[in-house]
């Protein structure tokens, strides 16, 4: 007699333990392992570099779909879906050009190989007693940076569960992305606190510049936003760090940063690419999404607690604040002149629409 009555459970669980009393009397179902015949004997060889994802999602798993699959589910691309399978609602971002870009999968495989961290990776142990100038200096701009880097994990984290699974090269490639921006929010805040100083100002023109990638009405365009304007921008910067680290720490941190901002722009300038090639129509939504994020960098640029630390990093100290404002001066015009060579890239002409100077006249604004 079954220790388990009829009736005592749930429908669902009388199902089940139905399942397991046949399976007891050793008549299994067995017919997943005639499934999915098309992709059955799909083999591949690890190349110098290991077993990367490219390197799987090839023939019949390479095929993805312009449109994504409508049964709604969290099936890999390329499995057998039993018509009962549940569809769950929240897969919304169905159209491929939607997220796609070409070197999602090479930049996922990138982003895993080089992960590093912020506990033994950065020199902690060279950091030097500071001219309080430039502590406080150091301090300010790593807060900011601390602000800026909770936005550009949570951008894709807003999007990232409406995409269909099948383009999970977007998807792992997105989630590696918020991995990253959490290092940099966690390394900016250690520098800051980490050498007797401390957290100093947020930065009100920031946020107008979060607000707007994050109230984006599309994901293209809090791509483009976000990941060619924004982190453009932040990556010249970081390119330009040997102006602003007074020690191998920060240069360290700045090196670090760099590596990972580089894939996030790289994505975002061949998912607009992708886009505008198959919707070139809504070219003006893009432009209409970069006036907004224009005016609020520039009131950023020119925000005393950011243009401040950086003119005295750059200049070497509160005495040379003038001689690295024309630093940053410089750096600004690499900035603009960078993000509307990406932009021409993905194939959107930005310099006739452009709504903040090229560069700023230091000179001539000080005579």
């Amino acid at each position: 007699m079954s220790k388990y009555p009829p009736g005592k459970y749930t429908p669902a669980v009388e199902v089940g333990l139905d399942r397991m009393r046949e399976m007891a009397k050793g008549n299994f179902d067995l017919k997943w392992m005639q499934s999915n015949p098309a992709g059955w004997g799909h083999k591949v060889t690890p190349g110098p570099a290991g077993l990367r994802l490219r390197d799987v999602d090839t023939g019949y798993y390479g095929n993805v779909p312009e449109h994504g699959s409508t049964h709604g589910s969290m099936a890999p691309r390329g499995c057998e879906v039993p018509p009962e399978t549940k569809a769950l609602p929240m897969y919304t971002m169905n159209e491929m050009s939607e997220v796609w870009a070409e070197n999602a999968g090479l930049l996922y495989d990138e982003a895993v190989v080089r992960q590093w961290n912020s506990v033994t990776d950065v020199p902690w142990d060279k950091l030097e007693k500071l001219p309080d100038d430039i502590e406080r200096a150091v301090c300010q701009m790593c807060t900011g940076l601390t602000e800026v880097e909770f936005v550009a994990g949570d951008m894709p984290a807003k999007w990232l569960h409406k995409i269909n699974h099948d383009f999970h090269e977007v998807k792992l490639f997105l989630a590696s992305q918020i991995f990253d921006e959490a290092r940099h929010l966690d390394v900016f805040r250690k520098r800051a606190l980490a050498n007797g100083g401390g957290l100093l100002m947020a930065s009100p023109g920031q946020e107008e510049l979060l607000a707007a990638i994050l109230e984006a009405p599309d994901y293209t365009t809090a791509s483009a936003l976000m990941h060619i304007f924004g982190e453009g921008f932040v990556l010249t910067l970081f390119r330009q760090g040997e102006f602003l680290a007074p020690t191998e720490v920060e240069k360290a941190i700045f090196r670090l940063c760099m590596q990972d901002e580089a894939r996030h722009v790289a994505y975002g300038v061949k998912h607009l690419k992708y886009f505008l090639e198959r919707h070139p129509n809504r070219a003006e939504e893009v432009h209409k999404i970069l006036d907004i994020g224009e005016q609020a960098i520039f009131t950023l640029t020119l925000e005393p607690q950011t243009s401040e630390p950086r003119a005295i990093l750059a200049g070497g100290g509160l005495a040379n604040i003038d001689v690295g404002a024309q630093r940053m001066a410089f750096i600004y015009a690499k900035q603009v002149k960078e993000y509307l060579r990406r932009l021409e890239i993905a194939g959107l002409n930005r310099e006739p629409r452009l709504t903040i100077p090229k560069e700023i006249p230091y000179e001539d604004l000080a005579a």
